[in-house]
């Protein structure tokens, strides 16, 4: 081992042990109070898309057979947006990769449920259909029960997004967000580039709303990785 390394070693766990930790420094990460945006820049500073799209389509496909959902909480949710909302007609899930998501929200709500991915591979799974979440189709809007989804982070403008999503939804329907701390700022990448502390969330959605769109309430997932201290649906409902 190298002085250089021992060295960075030795600094890391004094830094770590009163609560610091040591990162590399990443030339398109922008760090804001409580949340990360990774941004994808052209050498004249303007928004790549082609490059956004690429890797979001590349880590699909070396991700495709990993499944995040668990089925335990699809049913727990489908008895929450029945009890709140009553019977839905239609939602959607984004980002939903084997889409597993909407196959059990068709099961445990007797509807009409559609995800959606941005790589081709959204051909090969049922009810599946290849879309970017950051737009929405015209017979979305205002049509929509309900919209799940646990891939937010991957969205290269959440403040977009969301405006997006809750476009489709109708009044007094919801959107609900999966949370983790995979979500948080320490998880954010190429692949992931949007990162927020579950406490910054309820205020970053009170701003992007402006009246329109709030918080309802955070849900305790009924089923969760052992190694994560937490795991939470933040409902978010149009007024």
């Amino acid at each position: 081992m190298s002085i250089t390394h021992l060295s960075k070693k030795i600094a890391k766990r004094f830094l770590t042990k009163f609560g610091y930790e040591i990162n590399k420094i990443v030339p398109n990460r922008h760090d804001f109070h409580g949340f990360r945006l990774y941004r994808y820049l052209k050498d004249d500073g303007s928004f790549d898309y082609e490059s956004y799209k690429r890797i979001q389509m590349e880590g699909n496909e070396r991700k495709i057979n990993n499944i995040w959902v668990r089925e335990e909480n699809i049913a727990f949710l489908s008895d929450y947006i029945k009890k709140l909302i009553g019977a839905p007609r239609f939602g959607i899930c984004h980002g939903t990769r084997m889409g597993k998501e909407q196959e059990w929200f068709r099961k445990y709500l007797n509807c009409e449920v559609i995800g959606t991915e941005i790589s081709p591979t959204a051909e090969h799974f049922p009810h599946t259909i290849q879309w970017d979440f950051h737009e929405a189709k015209d017979e979305w809007i205002d049509a929509t029960d309900f919209i799940y989804s646990n891939s937010f982070d991957h969205s290269y403008d959440p403040e977009k997004c969301l405006n997006v999503w809750m476009s489709c939804v109708r009044t007094g329907g919801l959107c609900i967000l999966e949370h983790s701390p995979e979500h948080g700022p320490s998880g954010t990448s190429e692949l992931d580039p949007f990162g927020a502390d579950i406490v910054q969330m309820p205020y970053l959605i009170l701003t992007w709303g402006k009246g329109k769109y709030g918080v309802r309430e955070f849900l305790q997932a009924p089923s969760k990785q052992e190694d994560h201290e937490y795991l939470c649906f933040i409902v978010v409902q149009r007024f």
